[in-house]
């Protein structure tokens, strides 16, 4: 196939893009965008490196210490769908004990509800279980399920039990539950949580079902003298307890997922700025931060965490306004060795910009939209580490943002496969690793995010596209088909061979060019080669042109075979060509040569991989489905291999081949054209 195409781009920087529409028009016009929608269904290296992940571990492969089982959830918890939390628990900043009251608001859904069923670790010690004003004590244990037999209710019914418990959860590793700390920095000790994925039963009675969010939640904390308490919402009030105790109510009314219900209690000052949004008009975002109560630690900090003021504003003018802006947006500072997004209020375990960047990030992608499988985490991970990028590229400027992106996309072709997309049977308790793969659910997800606007081709419909994703699933969940469908609503594009090569598909491609002048023409051969088993990936790729007069032109051409050749006319004599100069895909370049006229060569060929182990594909530019021979001698001339194969593709098995250097040649009964191969 032959393309000409003589397409001219903009070469600047990316411009900072802002979206000042107030807040009634932008749904407006989200709707509207959305009406066809709602139709239908209502970088050039390989070092490996992950610096901006919420979680700073070091990548693991094996089963953390405290994992639970696959097998950890009864069916019966699908009977009711939970519509509020409340928490009234006594917590310390010096153990991961737990204990108190919590109560669970529910409806039944199923026809008939007979067993009450939460779950909750069988080292937690349970008090009493009280349904509706009743107790039950003739509940069972199985595992980390509880099943209570109840007076039976109906369809619709509501009811309210209330669990009374207290223990001390197992904790170490990254994902324990409940940790605790000490500071030598600071001198000081804190306690916080880490419910994500499957670890809120380690200290909460709870339903642990990311599609079944609560609709608000309140989180009472009684904690020791001299101590502070962060969680979720508003604090209400700061009551007086018995001991000298304080108890520290936290209200919040919006929607929630499990694993976002947390605590963090230390010796914690408070120290509180603001963000004023456009949508606001002036009215403004608390962002409440309680870090530790150390004479340095506010001094030290104070300029990095008054960062996030910006980035509220930023994401607030691309996405949707801040989801919770009625409550507030805030910080636990921790011992953690990351961050974890827990809603309107982050743990941390510092304020680096990239780590608040991410987390905030969250709030929209995460909290205010949920991933509604494990196996969909790029709803998380992936959206909240672009926005990590567009931090950097919007208020650290272009250069800034380049770096961040190369870095990521370096850090996905460190390796060859892997998918954005978590298989189902590996979206489990035993493989949270996987789940939590920094490469694939965040930079790869991020890269491909960043290929997705590059395939738009328009900043304008990306954020729109952004907006709309988050107007239709606020307070929810979503999947990354629910993302497709809202992109295709509003691109007006079809993205299911974007989907199954980017999000489902292994790996990324691998190109080698050649290209020469003809006449008034550049003629580029470009070869594609998977690094995984994903055999093609149809995309659209930047090729910079430069001029012998030292002015330039970027064209944007589409590959959609292996290999391709472009006739692009020029009117200049071209020098170099550079690829995916503002790298926006995600790609490794083995080679970009400069070769002789093969324009009219029928058997001019490109094949990958080179060196090569076992087997070879190999790509002819011609398909005439003629019958060619294949030949490969070694450097002196010795016949070693040779086969006939017809069409423009052909897998030729090489494994019995030594290693060294060889000539591979296609011919056909006129014209032969050979290149050197490495085995």
């Amino acid at each position: 196939m032959i393309v000409t195409l003589a397409h001219k781009y903009n070469t600047s920087p990316a411009k900072v893009f802002k979206f000042k529409i107030n807040l009634s028009m932008k749904k407006i016009i989200v709707l509207f965008l959305l009406l066809p929608f709602f139709a239908v269904f209502g970088q050039q290296n390989d070092t490996h490196i992950h610096d901006r992940f919420c979680r700073y571990y070091p990548e693991q492969t094996d089963t953390p210490k405290f994992a639970w089982r696959n097998d950890w959830q009864s069916p019966l918890v699908h009977n009711y769908d939970v519509t509020f939390y409340f928490l009234d628990i006594e917590v310390s900043n010096t153990t991961i004990n737990v204990g108190g009251t919590v109560q669970i608001h529910a409806k039944v859904v199923s026809p008939v509800m007979e067993t009450f069923a939460f779950e909750l670790l069988s080292v937690i010690n349970i008090q009493s279980i009280v349904v509706n004003g009743i107790t039950y004590s003739g509940y069972t244990r199985d595992g980390d399920n509880v099943l209570v037999p109840i007076t039976a209710l109906n369809q619709g019914d509501t009811f309210i039990a209330s669990i009374t418990y207290y223990g001390t959860p197992p904790t170490g590793g990254f994902f324990s539950g409940v940790t605790n700390a000490y500071s030598n920095q600071w001198q000081k000790s804190v306690t916080w949580t880490l419910s994500e994925p499957f670890a809120a039963k380690s200290w909460l009675p709870c339903k642990q079902v990311l599609t079944d969010k609560a609709d608000s939640v309140w989180v009472f904390l009684t904690t020791p003298e001299g101590t502070m308490a962060g969680s979720q919402g508003l604090l209400t009030n700061v009551s007086t307890m018995p001991n000298n105790k304080l108890r520290y109510e936290w209200k919040s009314n919006y929607p929630i997922a499990y694993y976002l219900i947390s605590f963090a209690v230390s010796d914690y000052q408070e120290y509180n700025i603001y963000a004023k949004p456009l949508e606001l008009a002036g009215d403004s975002v608390l962002v409440q931060n309680f870090v530790y109560n150390h004479p340095n630690y506010l001094n030290t900090n104070q300029t990095s965490i008054d960062a996030v003021v910006p980035m509220i504003e930023l994401f607030s003018d691309l996405y949707l306004l801040y989801p919770f802006w009625e409550e507030k947006y805030g910080h636990c500072i921790t011992q953690l060795g990351g961050g974890m997004e827990h809603q309107t209020m982050t743990t941390m375990g510092g304020f680096s910009f990239n780590l608040i960047a991410h987390e905030l990030g969250h709030m929209w992608f995460g909290d205010n939209v949920t991933c509604a499988t494990w196996s969909d985490i790029w709803i998380n991970e992936g959206f909240a580490t672009y926005s990590n990028y567009l931090a950097q590229e919007m208020l650290n400027g272009w250069s800034s943002g380049q770096t961040f992106m190369i870095g990521t996309q370096n850090n996905v072709i460190s390796q060859p496969g892997g998918s954005v997309y978590v298989p189902e049977d590996e979206a489990t308790p035993e493989n949270v690793w996987r789940i939590f793969n920094g490469r694939l659910s965040y930079d790869k997800g991020a890269a491909i995010i960043h290929t997705l606007r590059h395939e738009i081709n328009n900043d304008a419909t990306f954020f729109a596209l952004m907006n709309a994703f988050q107007v239709q699933f606020s307070d929810s969940t979503a999947t990354g088909e629910d993302f497709r469908m809202v992109a295709e609503a509003i691109a007006g594009m079809d993205f299911e061979q974007f989907f199954e090569q980017w999000y489902y598909g292994e790996g990324y491609p691998k190109y080698d060019i050649e290209w020469y002048m003809g006449n008034n023409d550049v003629i580029l051969n470009v070869a594609q080669t998977p690094s995984s088993s994903t055999p093609l990936f149809k995309m659209t790729m930047d090729y910079k042109l430069n001029f012998s007069d030292n002015t330039n032109t970027i064209v944007r051409l589409y590959q959609d075979a292996n290999l391709n050749q472009f006739v692009i006319p020029v009117d200049k004599q071209v020098v170099s060509i550079q690829v995916d100069p503002n790298n926006w895909t995600l790609e490794k370049v083995n080679s970009n040569v400069v070769s002789m006229s093969e324009k009219d060569n029928p058997n001019y060929f490109s094949f990958g991989p080179n060196p090569v182990k076992e087997s070879l594909n190999i790509f002819m530019l011609n398909d005439q489905n003629e019958r060619r021979m294949i030949q490969i001698t070694d450097v002196s001339g010795k016949m070693i291999q040779q086969e006939i194969f017809i069409g423009s593709d052909h897998q030729l098995d090489v494994s019995k081949l030594s290693k060294g250097i060889y000539i591979l040649t296609i011919s056909d009964n006129n014209q032969q054209f050979s290149r050197k191969l490495i085995k």
